[in-house]
């Protein structure tokens, strides 16, 4: 599924609305400093004015052309003494040009406004009355300067901070936006795979990212989904591949017991026809013994089958107490043939005064298959060690072989069905006695050190019915039942 971009939404939401305030803060800065600066020229012109007023009423000195020249270069104002009678400029220090363009309205109407415009250029304009010798009325030009120049003389500081913001401000922005982006799209695609199936994995954060921001928070959260997704669906296949492989066993069992009652209900009728020793001279014949030892292998092997199909509930109530040392001689002799023509060496360590609590029958399947499989890795010439300790408060069954132990390839899952590395198994035999561990509350796990491969099944503390010997009371040369140990061949 296609993962569409995120950047642009980003930038849009996050970048452009920084960029936007600040623009309009600088424009509204901007329009007030424009206001401002207006309005203090125009105060200080008025001021200027009037103290130009002030100095000339309080002047007792006649008005000349000098005094005029003299003021324009001090305040820069220009001066028109205004002749009443004849409503017309006399001294002034404009130029000639200038004075004869001006006439009575001009000035009426300057004196009116406050302003006007003379010789092109334009004057805040007031009037006072000279108190000199010769009492004149004169007219004081102030220079009006342009509202842009006072504008752009007030606002560039503000625009040149704004500038020097924006500039820094976009580009951080941008990085940081992109950043941003870029850890968010990541989490986006990862929870796209997820929806697509892709559970168990997990993303990697950013190396330049903070650690405990809300992204990497984000980010923990969907992989701890991801790894929860990933273990709920394993468990959803172990238990549909559990119900299946239930279904099988039964319709296996019910199959094999069938086949398996018709060989024992065959073997007996042979031998009501033919007794042992009938002909004379003929030896006991131990083919039918060694027939019907293997089909109580195949009978355990179908019980195993039918604990897996339809395992009994944990409250159930255990059927009996029984020694462990008759539980791992029944295993040794069934599989006594087996061992014989597999050329494969038993040795079985047998406990005192071990007895458990739990289905013999079960158990005894569960150990079965795991000796069965012991015989097969220990080969021609190898070895198969049965043996039953005390634990502390556990009970250990284990089974130990001289092989070479599971291959790299099934190790990790040789406890589920069907897994096998024989070419003729069919991978059950650890499935069973995994389930029958586990249906009496214990384990099953295993190890290879020391040459030797130990399968065991550890028994919780309530199926122990009577604690062995201490050590003290072990027998010399005899094995120590309060630790697991292995035996020598």
């Amino acid at each position: 599924m296609p993962t569409p971009s995120r950047n642009l939404s980003l930038t849009r939401q996050l970048v452009l609305p920084v960029v936007g305030l600040v623009m309009a803060a600088v424009l509204a800065n901007v329009g007030f400093s424009a206001w401002l600066a207006a309005r203090r020229s125009a105060e200080a012109t008025q001021a200027a004015q009037q103290q130009v007023a002030d100095a000339l009423r309080a002047s007792r000195m006649s008005l000349s052309a000098a005094v005029l020249d003299a003021l324009h270069r001090l305040t820069g104002n220009h001066f028109i003494v205004w002749n009443e009678s004849a409503q017309r400029p006399g001294m002034a220090t404009l130029t000639a040009a200038t004075l004869e363009s001006i006439d009575a309205a001009m000035v009426a109407a300057a004196l009116r406004t406050g302003s006007g415009t003379f010789g092109g250029r334009r004057y805040r304009v007031g009037a006072v009355q000279s108190e000199g010798v010769r009492p004149e009325t004169v007219l004081v030009l102030t220079p009006a300067r342009s509202f842009l120049a006072t504008t752009l003389e007030s606002v560039w500081p503000v625009l040149a901070v704004a500038a020097g913001t924006l500039a820094v401000l976009v580009p951080l922005g941008l990085r940081t936006t992109r950043r941003l982006a870029a850890r968010i799209t990541a989490v986006e695609r990862h929870v796209a795979r997820i929806a697509e199936g892709e559970f168990g994995q997990t993303l990697a954060a950013a190396h330049d990212a903070p650690t405990d921001d809300e992204i990497s928070r984000l980010v923990d959260g969907v992989n701890h989904m991801s790894v929860q997704l990933g273990a709920l669906r394993s468990s959803l296949v172990a238990g549909e591949r559990q119900r299946l492989l239930g279904q099988l066993a039964a319709g296996f069992a019910h199959e094999l017991r069938n086949a398996i009652t018709g060989a024992r209900l065959a073997i007996d009728l042979h031998r009501r026809r033919c007794p042992a020793g009938a002909g004379s001279g003929s030896l006991p014949d131990e083919s039918l013994a060694v027939a019907v030892r293997q089909l109580d292998i195949l009978e355990e092997e179908v019980r195993g089958l039918l604990a897996l199909a339809k395992p009994p509930a944990r409250d159930q109530p255990a059927t009996a107490a029984f020694p462990v040392d008759r539980l791992l001689e029944e295993v040794r002799d069934l599989t006594a043939p087996r061992c014989d023509h597999a050329g494969v060496r038993m040795a079985c360590e047998l406990p005192t005064d071990l007895s458990i609590i739990g289905r013999r029958e079960s158990l005894r399947g569960a150990v079965m298959n795991l000796a069965l499989n012991g015989i097969d890795a220990a080969g021609r010439g190898g070895t198969v060690w049965l043996s039953a300790v005390q634990a502390g408060t556990q009970i250990v069954l284990s089974v130990d072989d001289s092989g070479e132990g599971p291959p790299d390839t099934v190790r990790e899952s040789m406890h589920e069905p069907f897994v096998t590395s024989k070419p003729e198994g069919i991978g059950l035999g650890l499935a069973v006695a995994r389930a029958v561990a586990e249906e009496h509350g214990g384990t099953l796990d295993w190890e290879h050190a020391g040459g030797r491969t130990r399968f065991a099944i550890s028994l919780p503390a309530q199926t122990l019915k009577r604690a062995s010997t201490q050590d003290a009371d072990v027998p010399s040369g005899g094995a120590d039942h309060s630790r697991p140990h292995r035996l020598e061949p």
